[in-house]
Order: structure tokens, then C-alpha cells, then sequence
């Protein structure tokens, strides 16, 4: 039995060594860690610009409608969004190298299997099932997973720039994905983004590390914990410290049912989830499948119209990275309500601006619309954070499915109501009314004091 002790314990390399030692790290392994997360985002989104060029050619060859390319699309975006909080509880129990690996390894698989479809069915296994699961074991929550496990200083700025790689992915693919798509055909559009998937699982495999204790560091920003007291130790007041429990870990997806449990008796995850909803059915639900499809149908190449979302991928990396500096900075709610309005408007006068040619007031949306992007991911993410705690990486698993949700939900209801009606007007005009609720709902939200209740109590 051992008596209080008087040094400290044991501690990370990095807290033990001396401080000559740590200035003498120029680079923290941390921004190592960040920038393969990035290289891995851009391998991933490369099907995040495809549905929107690939459309049009698909229906061309098979005379598919829109409807059930918009299903495909759909299932997609539902397993992209329900998967998110099952890989984070995965990743956390697994480590976060082989969830990443594994997703990349399936959307590239999906996507080189899609060069083989010949029915309908067919379309709805690989762009739906397979790339839906990886792509979702990829999501935004993957980006939250990085910043919390890495990062104490600057998470909304890392937030913003690991989900901007999200966007460079749309801005490398999507030019080269419009012209193979039109010459020689969508099968080679397709074959590149299985071979820009699979291009990242080396780097995943060899410098993508779980945690800062792999290493031997602190994460980025941190001070050196409080040393733990001995276990069996005898305090002044005669008692006696317990030992820690060391069962096995929580199964990933109980862990991840147990969060949604908790989080849901919160107000606040219902305004988030109704937000981010929003947020993705006039992201990937409309734009990102639906833009080009609308162009083609008011005259303008698909080629240019891909080059305008390609600006737009441009500008969400800025947006993005901005948005993560304002994070830091300044209260998220404001932030969400200001971003979510400003969509809005955007996305109300979209119906006047498409033309067979590009005009000056279009270049003007694509600019702010790309800057709003996603621009909404660093506030939502920091008010899991700040409202769940531990929990705030599943929880915002959960809150990104509800974006998915929106998106998968979006994408089939423009689909059908093209079909219906021969344009996308309703869908444009509908989706602006809906950025107006979701801004409304981000300025009410409360810094809930029930929320830590939620949380579970400490052993």
C-alpha cells in the first residue's frame, strides 16, 4: 500500500521532456495528423460532384428518369448520414486509421464497380450501398473525430479547414469528372474516383495515427494534465483511492445508440439536427445533384455548369476556413442564423439567373453560395462540443445524419417534381423558405444548462 506521493506521475513524452526539448519540435505531429485527414476528405468527396455531371449521360444511355437516378442518390445520402455516428463510436473503439482506411477502400470499390451497371437496380447497389457506407464512415464527423482527438487550441479553425477538404475534393474531380463524363464517357468519369479513393490509403495507413498517446504528445494546445493519484493510496483523511475500472470498451454501436439516448431528451440537439437538415437538403440534396441537371434543362453545357460548382468548391474553402476563425471567435449561434439567411436569399433568386450563358449576377451567387457552403459545420460542431461534452463527436454524428436525411429527402422530392413539372422552380423556391426557418431556429437556440444532465454521471 502506498502512501500520498509527493512527485508527479508518469506523463506523456512531450509533457516530461524539457522545454528546450519541446521548442525544439518545429512541427507538432498533430498538423501531420491534419493534413492526411485533409489528403483523405479530398479522396473521398470525389462522388459528392458526380451524381450532378453523371445524371445526364446515364439517362441518356439507359433512359433511366431522373426519379430513380435522384433515388440512387438518396439512398446514398441516408447511409451517408446514418452511418456518421456509428463510424465515430467505430472509430473511438477501433482507432481512427482503420474506419478511414476501410471507407475509402469502399468507395473506391463502389465506384469502380458502377462502370459494370446495366439496370437500374444496379445503380442503386453502388452509388447507394457501397459508396453510401464509406462515404458516411467519411463524413463531416470524421473532420470533429480530428479536432477533438488532436487538437485542444484551434479546433474551429482545424473544424473549418479539414471540411474544406470536402470541397477541394468537388474542385479537383468535378472538371475532370465533366469532361471524361462527355469524352470518352461517364465509365472513365467514374474509374478516376475510385483511383483517387484508393491513391490516400497508403498515407492513411502509414501516417494517419489514432491519438496523440501513439506518439507520445499532448494534443496541440494542451497543458499537462494533474498526475492521477496512485491506486491504493491512502489520503490524509484515512481513505483509500480505488482502482480504476478496466473492463473492455463499449460496442460502437451501443456506445452510439447510448449517446442518441441521452442527446435527445436536449433541445438543443433537436434545433441542431432541424438546422443541419436544412443545411443539407439545399447542399448535396440540391445543389450538389440538381444544379447541373437545371442548367442543362435552361441550355448551358453541363461542362460549364460543372466549372460553376467547381467556383463554388473554390469559395468553400474559404467560407469554410473563415467560418472555423469566426468559430473561435465569436457565439455560433449568430453564425448559423446569418449563414442559413444568406442562403436563403441566394438560393430564392437562383430561378432568374440560369441561362444558356453565364452572367455576371450568376458568377455572384456561385461566389456566396460557395462561401455559405458549409460554412455552417465549425458552429454546429463547436455547440456539440460546448453542450455534450465527451459525447460531442457522436452527437454531432447524429445531428450530420439529420443533414443527410434532409439531403437524401430533398434529392428525390426535385427529382420528382422535375419530372412533374419540367423545371426545378418549386424546389429552388421551396428550399429558400426552409434556410429562413433553419436561420430562425439557430438565433433561438440556449445555452441549455439540462444538457450536461445529460450526460452520464462520472464513475
Amino acid at each position: 500500500m502506498s502512501t500520498l506521493p509527493e512527485e508527479a506521475a508518469e506523463l506523456p513524452a512531450e509533457a516530461a521532456a524539457g522545454p528546450d526539448t519541446v521548442r525544439r519540435r518545429r512541427l507538432h505531429p498533430a498538423w501531420i495528423v491534419a493534413a492526411v485527414a485533409f489528403l483523405a476528405l479530398v479522396g473521398a468527396a470525389g462522388f459528392r460532384a458526380a451524381p450532378g455531371v453523371l445524371m445526364v449521360p446515364l439517362q441518356q444511355e439507359f433512359g433511366w428518369s431522373t426519379t430513380v437516378l435522384s433515388a440512387a442518390v438518396s439512398i446514398n445520402l441516408v447511409l451517408f448520414g446514418l452511418t456518421a455516428p456509428f463510424a465515430a463510436a467505430l472509430m473511438e473503439r477501433f482507432g481512427i486509421r482503420a474506419v478511414t482506411a476501410t471507407a475509402l477502400v469502399l468507395i473506391g470499390l463502389g465506384s469502380a464497380l458502377t462502370v459494370l451497371v446495366n439496370q437500374s437496380w444496379q445503380i442503386l447497389l453502388t452509388w447507394g450501398l457501397l459508396i453510401g457506407l464509406g462515404t458516411g464512415s467519411m463524413a463531416l464527423v470524421f473532420a470533429a473525430t480530428i479536432a477533438n482527438t488532436w487538437f485542444t487550441k484551434n479546433r474551429g479553425l482545424v473544424i473549418g479547414i479539414l471540411t474544406a477538404g470536402s470541397a477541394a475534393g468537388q474542385l479537383v474531380f468535378l472538371p475532370f469528372i465533366a469532361l471524361l463524363a462527355q469524352d470518352p464517357g461517364w465509365r472513365q468519369a467514374s474509374l478516376l474516383i475510385a483511383a483517387g479513393a484508393l491513391a490516400v490509403v497508403p498515407l492513411v495507413l502509414k501516417f494517419l495515427k489514432n491519438s496523440p498517446a501513439d506518439v507520445g504528445v499532448l494534443p496541440y494546445g494542451a497543458l499537462p494534465p494533474v498526475p492521477p493519484v496512485p491506486a491504493d493510496t491512502v489520503m490524509p483523511d484515512g481513505a483509500k483511492v480505488p482502482a480504476a475500472a478496466d473492463g473492455p470498451r463499449a460496442n460502437a454501436a451501443v456506445r452510439a445508440l447510448q449517446v442518441l439516448r441521452r442527446a435527445i431528451k436536449v433541445r438543443t440537439f433537436w434545433a441542431l439536427a432541424a438546422g443541419f437538415a436544412i443545411c443539407g437538403a439545399t447542399t448535396n440534396g440540391l445543389i450538389g445533384t440538381h444544379f447541373i441537371p437545371s442548367a442543362h434543362d435552361h441550355g448551358m453545357p453541363e461542362t460549364t455548369a460543372a466549372g460553376l460548382l467547381a467556383v463554388v468548391g473554390i469559395f468553400d474553402i474559404i467560407g469554410t476556413i473563415a467560418s472555423g476563425w469566426l468559430t473561435d471567435r465569436f457565439n455560433p449561434r449568430v453564425l448559423l442564423a446569418v449563414y442559413y439567411q444568406f442562403r436563403g436569399i441566394g438560393l430564392l433568386v437562383l430561378p432568374l439567373l440560369l441561362n444558356a450563358e453565364v452572367q455576371p449576377s450568376m458568377i455572384v451567387f456561385v461566389v456566396i453560395y460557395g462561401l455559405d457552403w458549409v460554412a455552417t459545420v465549425p458552429p454546429t460542431a463547436a455547440i456539440c462540443r460546448e453542450t455534450f461534452g465527451a459525447d460531442g463527436s457522436v452527437v454531432f454524428g447524429w445531428v450530420f445524419a439529420a443533414h443527410q436525411l434532409g439531403a437524401a429527402a430533398a434529392a428525390i422530392a426535385a427529382g420528382a417534381l422535375r419530372d412533374a413539372t419540367g423545371h426545378y422552380t418549386y424546389a429552388w423556391l421551396g428550399a429558400a423558405a426552409m434556410c429562413t426557418i433553419a436561420a430562425i431556429i439557430s438565433a433561438t437556440i440556449r445555452r441549455d444548462r439540462s444538457s450536461r444532465a445529460a450526460e452520464p454521471a462520472a464513475a
